[in-house]
């Protein structure tokens, strides 16, 4: 009987999304749906009842008939993300993938903490610890990331004013973004970029409508931690200041 049946609260009660993200299956939207596509398994039952509770003392808990266990610890790693591989762990149409650039035989329940495009190069956060990679999403904790992008065209400082008050896009209003002309040269514009929030494409559609398409883009920075030492397509692990910074960063 899984504690959803018996009905009871204990330290060791949770439910069975927070459980799978916390043994690092995925994160805990991904577990969500894990479970609706009926790929869990509690005691040899589907499990598919978002509410479902589980008791990590006792109860068997399967993906894809994989026993799930708890990890000794969870693993933060940062990734220098070159152009050319989607964000995501697997592709159907054979794609180049950040998942093989980063240690997933040893860390499987490794997955990206949000999600830079195709081209994009830069910081990428990977970690097997699914309630800090949803905590750093969640809109409330507005964790700034940063973005270097090569613009086409010759622009002033004094051209970014709507960035900075908040541009209209299709999709709403956009929080007001700090950005700066940092270098021009011949036909094109360094520009520094920092955002709160993490829509699809937003440098990219944000410099687009005021005019100056994005030639490359590049994010340094994600919260606190900084893309340093780290050659392009390579990744380290954090270091324990680091991971207490991100977390820091996951609860204000």
């Amino acid at each position: 009987m899984t504690s959803a049946e018996a009905g009871h609260e204990h330290p060791h009660t949770m439910r069975l999304q927070r459980f799978l993200a916390r043994a690092g299956v995925a994160s805990r939207r991904g577990s969500e749906a894990l479970m609706t596509a009926g790929r869990v398994m509690v005691n040899g039952v589907v499990a598919t009842e978002l509410g479902t509770k589980v008791d990590t003392d006792v109860d068997i808990v399967e993906v894809d008939g994989v026993r799930v266990r708890w990890s000794d610890e969870p693993v933060y790693l940062m990734l220098n993300k070159p152009a050319g591989y989607l964000t995501t762990m697997s592709d159907p149409q054979g794609r180049p993938c950040v998942a093989e650039l980063v240690p997933v035989a040893e860390h499987p329940g490794l997955f990206p903490v949000g999600r830079l495009d195709f081209d994009t190069t830069g910081l990428l956060l990977f970690t097997t610890d699914g309630d800090l990679g949803h905590a750093l999403l969640h809109p409330s904790h507005h964790v700034k990331k940063t973005y270097i992008a090569l613009v086409d065209g010759a622009m002033h400082d004094d051209e970014l004013a709507p960035l900075r008050r908040g541009i209209v896009l299709d999709d709403g209003p956009c929080q007001p973004a700090p950005s700066q002309v940092l270098e021009r040269h011949s036909g094109t514009t360094l520009v520094e970029i920092s955002l709160r929030e993490g829509r699809k494409n937003q440098v990219k559609r944000m410099l687009g409508a005021i005019g100056h398409p994005v030639l490359e883009l590049h994010r340094p920075t994600f919260g606190p931690l900084e893309l340093t030492g780290i050659e392009e397509g390579s990744w380290r692990y954090l270091t324990d200041a680091e991971i207490c910074l991100l977390r820091r960063s996951a609860t204000r």
